[in-house]
C-alpha cells in the first residue's frame, strides 16, 4: 500500500515531535459508523476515538472526542462544560467550522481552536486511534501526548 498523503493533522504532530502512526482502510461510504472503522484497522472500538461537534447555548461550539462504541451524554457534556443545553450540529456545518467533512474530522488542525473535552477512558490505552482528517486514514498514537497537544479536557462524557 501506498504512502499516505499527509494531511495537516499529520503535519501538526510532526511538527509538535509527536509519534504516531497511520493506518489506511477501505471506506464505505454507505457505512461511516466508527466501529466499521475499528474493524478495518483491528483495533477495539473502545480505543478508536470518533470526534463529534456540538454547540452550547452560551459556549459556543465544543468538540468531543469518544470511543467510536459509544453516545455523547449531551446532559452530562452541558454540565461539563457549564451550558445549559448543547446540541451537536447540523452535518452541513461540519465543512465550514472545522474544515473537515463527516467521517473524517479529527480534534487536530480544525480551523479555529474550539474548546474539547475527550472520554476519560483514553489514558486507560498506550495508544489510541482518531481520524487523520480524511476518511480511509486513521492516526494511532498516545493519548496523553494527543491530550496535551490539543489541550483536551479528560472527563465523563458517555452514557
Amino acid at each position: 500500500m501506498s504512502k499516505p498523503m499527509k494531511t495537516n493533522a499529520m503535519r501538526l504532530l510532526d511538527q509538535a515531535r509527536i509519534e504516531y502512526r497511520t493506518m489506511e482502510y477501505e471506506v464505505d461510504e454507505e457505512n461511516l459508523a466508527g466501529e466499521h472503522v475499528a474493524i478495518q484497522i483491528n483495533m477495539p472500538a473502545e480505543q478508536v476515538f470518533k470526534t463529534l461537534i456540538a454547540r452550547g447555548e452560551k459556549k459556543g461550539i465544543l468538540v468531543f472526542c469518544i470511543p467510536v462504541n459509544e453516545e455523547l451524554d449531551l446532559k452530562k457534556a452541558a454540565v461539563l462544560v457549564g451550558d445549559k443545553k448543547i446540541e451537536m450540529i447540523h452535518v452541513k456545518e461540519l465543512l465550514p467550522l472545522t474544515g473537515y467533512i463527516r467521517g473524517g474530522c479529527s480534534p487536530i488542525g480544525m480551523k479555529k481552536k474550539y474548546p474539547t473535552y475527550i472520554d476519560e477512558s483514553a489514558i486507560l490505552f498506550d495508544e489510541i486511534s482518531v481520524s487523520a482528517g480524511v476518511r480511509g486514514c486513521q492516526m494511532i498514537c498516545n493519548p496523553e501526548d494527543l491530550i496535551k497537544f490539543i489541550e483536551a479536557i479528560e472527563c465523563d462524557l458517555t452514557e
